[in-house]
């Protein structure tokens, strides 16, 4: 069974920085590309970040966040990063994973409950 556990968001204020971690289990964590895509209000979900599988060589942002947030990995915890750096309020949204590179891997019930992130003054 495909599980995404996403952990580490919270109130910030702007200029502030985060971790989001999420553990993964029940696929080829290895051999997967790994990415976060956040959720705001009114707002479709969107790719932030994505690295590729096994040694992460390659990474893909979104125009948006590029420069501030950093995808890292570790495949012997089956563990996706997010180092988010000077938060801006636009940033708030819920942050989720799964695998895939430029589109999702796993839908409907695999998604994870994601991680809320609300960077406010």
């Amino acid at each position: 069974q495909v599980q995404f556990v996403e952990s580490g968001g919270g109130l910030v204020q702007p200029g502030g920085s985060l971790r989001l971690s999420c553990v993964a289990s029940g696929f080829s964590f290895r051999g997967s590309a790994m990415s976060w895509y956040r959720r705001s209000p009114g707002k479709g979900r969107e790719l932030v970040a994505a690295i590729s599988y096994s040694t992460g060589e390659n990474t893909n942002y979104a125009e948006s966040v590029k420069g501030r947030f950093t995808i890292s990995r570790d495949n012997a915890r089956n563990t996706v990063y997010l180092q988010m750096n000077s938060l801006k309020p636009e940033d708030t949204a819920v942050y989720y994973c799964n695998a895939g590179y430029l589109a999702p891997t796993f839908n409907g019930p695999a998604w994870g409950q994601g991680t809320q992130v609300t960077v406010s003054s």
